[in-house]
């Protein structure tokens, strides 16, 4: 029986990776790095200790990731600061529904918390989550199970219990090896046709998800 939904953030509920993908190419390019937005899309939901070694991979021993994701976190910063984020379609709707059927949610992310805590404060949905698992609160960070796993214990349910809701492979595989249930909806890709064999389903916004509840709950 479905007890819980865990929630991915950037790209999922605030449209942040479009931003994300614009500087970390502009950073990495002030570093004489010719990173691309393709380039960025293999890093999406990857901690430091994979997405580090992914990309020297690419650039060489040379790129240094902690200046590069310093002078992404300064650029966007001040684009967010200047700009706002938006929320993703179909958020409220969905977290209404959650909130309906008497299910836990939580927020299950490779972003710090103090910018989760910023960024899900200032679209208003920070207060309607039971629970925060971070990128600074855990070892190993996706696409490893450790996110998803530590999510489900801290709203008090099994994985198999917790349908995950993520917009990247990355994320995807992390709720996969957990034993959550996973679904996509997907923001700058979509899935391939080995993604789509981990999912429960696929959907175009957050709000389609609400039938994908319901038939986990045996609601007609």
């Amino acid at each position: 029986m479905l007890k819980a939904v865990l929630f991915d953030m950037d790209g999922l509920m605030v449209d942040t990776e479009k931003l994300l993908s614009r500087f970390w190419v502009e950073a990495a390019r002030s570093f004489g790095f010719p990173m691309t937005p393709e380039h960025v899309l293999g890093i999406r939901s990857l901690s430091w200790k994979f997405a580090a070694p992914h990309l020297q991979s690419i650039f060489g021993e040379e790129f240094d990731y902690r200046a590069v994701r310093a002078k992404r976190l300064e650029l966007m910063n001040a684009y967010i600061a200047e700009n706002g984020i938006e929320m993703k379609a179909g958020l409220t709707e969905l977290l209404d529904h959650i909130g309906r059927r008497g299910l836990k949610c939580a927020v299950c992310t490779a972003t710090d918390h103090e910018r989760t805590r910023r960024y899900l404060t200032s679209i208003g949905v920070y207060h309607r989550f039971d629970a925060f698992v971070c990128g600074d609160m855990i070892s190993v960070g996706k696409p490893a199970p450790d996110t998803y796993i530590e999510g489900a214990k801290a709203v008090g349910c099994e994985p198999a219990e917790c349908m995950a809701l993520e917009d990247s492979p990355n994320g995807i595989e992390s709720a996969y090896r957990a034993g959550c249930i996973p679904v996509m909806v997907p923001d700058l890709s979509q899935p391939d046709d080995e993604l789509r064999a981990k999912l429960r389903a696929v959907c175009s916004d957050l709000s389609k998800a609400i039938p994908v509840i319901d038939e986990l709950l045996g609601i007609s």
